[in-house]
């Protein structure tokens, strides 16, 4: 504080001034005490100063701001109508499974429980991300909360993380259908499928958590510009202020190598099956390859995006978004129709769930 707001000063004998403060105590100060302490006094008010404008131009980050997929007005159009028309077909798909699976009792076997589970894991992954971004369309400005950016990415991991286990035990239910048919019915017993979904939850649930244990705490001061249409961990660490580098290993260390495992493991269990149909070539075989192509065909979609994007040292931000919208949209689309396609008993179901549908509404 400069002393003249604050006490009287006056000039004393010998060079000294006199400062007179309420108490009337007064305090010789030679000059060069006093030039030393004005010196002092700038600098704290220099300090002061640069705090305030560090604080003013990088306030604390309460909000993301999403960049989308483009700024076209015309591609925007067409992109709603894109994401419209799959998310419903998404959200119809998948409830067909399984409300199929649940209500026809020809289909109450380990393989079908696993599939219904599949199901309503792809129309969560979907729903967590679909609506926001179909409703972004109508908006300029695309926003999400830092909590609801942080959700997001929590249930990303949570369901996505289920899922790859999900193909993993549906992987080991062909490998015992078709490798080991006779103990089938003791291997795959309903305490263990129902096993299978429980673990399946947990590691989607520890590999979520163990995401973001440490990205919470972040702070965020500076940009607040997402460059995606919904918040992914990768583009949200590049935002905060501070060394992300530890983070960034641990999120390729989790969620890359986690894909890459499990991609490895699920190819060599599918090729062991496809030399075991080989050797016993029959009708029997030939409906286990139609079954088994199903099963790599959804393995390829989702594994190749997730492999790309969390694990692929070159990211290329175009490539990366085109994955993104194929990886939450098209994969959970693609799901239904090829396990309904190319499976005659799930067809054969859904046409008696319709029939005892009109049967119901032509009693009532």
């Amino acid at each position: 504080m400069k002393a003249q707001e604050v006490f009287s000063v006056h000039p004393g004998s010998g060079g000294a001034f006199v400062v007179k403060p309420k108490a009337l105590i007064l305090i010789p100060m030679s000059t060069k005490m006093f030039s030393f302490y004005k010196k002092i006094k700038a600098s704290a008010e220099l300090l002061f100063w640069n705090e305030s404008t560090w604080e003013t131009n990088h306030s604390v980050v309460t909000e993301f701001i999403l960049i989308g997929l483009s700024d076209s007005r015309e591609l925007q159009i067409f992109l709603f109508a894109f994401f419209f028309v799959f998310y419903v077909g998404i959200v119809f798909g998948n409830v067909l499974i399984v409300i199929t699976v649940s209500n026809d009792s020809h289909l109450h076997f380990p393989m079908y429980f696993l599939l219904a589970n599949l199901s309503f894991i792809d129309l969560c992954v979907s729903s967590v991300t679909a609506p926001k971004t179909i409703a972004d369309f109508f908006y300029t400005r695309k926003v999400i909360s830092v909590k609801g950016c942080f959700t997001q990415i929590f249930l990303l991991h949570f369901f996505g993380g289920s899922e790859m286990v999900t193909l993993v035990a549906m992987a080991f239910d062909r490998y015992v259908a078709i490798c080991k048919p006779l103990s089938y019915t003791t291997i795959m017993c309903g305490n263990v499928c129902v096993g299978i979904v429980v673990t399946a939850w947990g590691i989607g649930f520890l590999h979520s958590v163990s995401q973001l244990a440490f990205a919470v705490s972040l702070p965020f001061c500076g940009p607040n510009k997402v460059d995606s249409f919904y918040c992914d961990l990768p583009r949200v660490l590049k935002l905060a202020c501070a060394d992300t580098y530890r983070l960034d290993i641990m999120v390729i260390a989790n969620s890359g190598v986690l894909s890459v495992c499990s991609f490895v493991l699920l190819i060599i269990s599918y090729g062991i099956i496809l030399l075991t149909i080989q050797r016993r070539p029959s009708d029997r075989s030939s409906k286990a390859l139609s079954t088994l192509t199903a099963h790599i065909t959804v393995v390829l979609l989702f594994f190749g995006p997730c492999i790309f994007i969390y694990a692929w040292p070159f990211p290329i931000k175009s490539l990366d978004k085109f994955l993104a919208v194929f990886y939450s949209v098209v994969t959970p689309l693609l799901n239904p129709i090829i396990y309904t396609l190319r499976n005659t008993e799930m067809k054969t179901a859904m046409r008696r769930l319709r029939q005892w549908n009109l049967n119901f509404w032509v009693k009532s």
